[in-house]
């Protein structure tokens, strides 16, 4: 390696060479869709001259596969957020409502499950509190891979979840709520200062049902930052360091988003969002009786088959999203 220049300093090196990979990534898909058009076109002036019906289906069958894969690369063009190919945090906190509303919770940790499970991302449980009848009263997921922060972020906000509830003796129709929040999972290369003297560092025992998974030991950490009074708290691992090791990072995470709301004027409305997870505050609606629909309020999209959405099927949600709002949610 010659001395001097960009490859003296290893951290710069590393940051060209991911810099080449990004830009390869979207040469190659636009080069190749770019060949199978041009492709096509011939393929078209052949089976027009020619009068062929076994070329002209073979025309309509590679024509829907370049419409699929230009929708893609047009969905991607929309997550140039600077955090948009970042892994992303996910907490899901109940509204007021006790059961019922910890059981939708509890519902929506599934159905983001599911969600990432399709898009072949690793889900990790860092942290769960379970309620005492059913359903969670919070939950933290870190979900890995390829834009998993983009993609999520259409996901913030309040969801209403209207049914009968299998909790109500009189099979009532009850009405719940259950925020989601979105935060890119922040790396070393981020500068998030954090004084070890504005932190407050609780250990207490990891909960669980019972029996041998419940941990004996006061490995589980919760760990408040006072300035600004953001509590995470990690139990995924026997070993105390590891727990505080992740906690750490779930708050940098969290100062991250904080600095980059206040950077973009938007802190106070999500502020907003967290102290009224209630009516007129809902980003989707999700119906199952007395009919079933999943209604989302900021693109005007509905889906007739709920059971559908509730497995993990959001692609149509998170796309709409980003194609009315684009880079402007990022």
């Amino acid at each position: 390696m010659a001395e001097g220049g960009v490859w003296a300093d290893p951290e710069r090196a590393r940051q060209v060479v991911d810099e080449v990979k990004s830009l390869k990534s979207w040469l190659e898909p636009y080069n190749t869709l770019r060949k199978r058009l041009d492709d096509a076109r011939g393929l078209a002036e052949l089976a027009d001259a020619e009068r062929d019906q076994a070329l002209a289906q073979e025309l309509d069958t590679e024509a829907a596969q370049i419409t699929g894969e230009l929708e893609r690369l047009e969905l991607r063009n929309m997550l140039r957020g600077g955090d948009d190919a970042r892994d992303a945090l996910l907490t899901i906190h109940p509204g007021a409502g006790g059961t019922e509303s910890q059981d939708w919770a509890e519902m929506l940790m599934r159905m983001y499950t599911r969600w990432a499970e399709r898009h072949g991302f690793k889900v990790e449980l860092l942290d769960l509190l379970q309620g005492e009848e059913a359903g969670i009263k919070s939950v933290d997921l870190q979900i890995s891979g390829q834009y998993a922060y983009g993609l999520l972020k259409a996901e913030k906000g309040v969801h209403r979840l209207v049914r009968i509830s299998p909790f109500d003796s009189q099979s009532r129709r009850h009405t719940s709520f259950a925020s989601v929040f979105v935060y890119p999972v922040v790396e070393e290369d981020i500068e998030i200062e954090i004084n070890p003297d504005d932190l407050r560092i609780d250990t207490f025992r990891a909960s669980g049902k019972g029996g041998q998974h419940v941990n004996k030991t006061s490995s589980a950490v919760r760990i408040t930052h006072l300035p600004t009074n953001i509590v995470v708290s990690c139990q995924q691992e026997r070993s105390q360091f590891k727990n505080k090791a992740t906690a750490l990072k779930m708050l940098k995470a969290r100062l991250y988003e904080r600095a980059v709301a206040e950077r973009e004027a938007k802190k106070a409305e999500v502020d907003k969002q967290k102290t009224d997870i209630s009516w007129g505050n809902q980003i989707r609606s999700y119906v199952f009786q007395p009919y079933t629909m999943v209604n989302d309020h900021r693109t005007e999209l509905k889906v007739a088959d709920v059971q559908k959405v509730m497995d993990g099927d959001l692609d149509p949600f998170i796309e709409a999203y980003l194609k009315r709002f684009g880079r402007q949610a990022a």
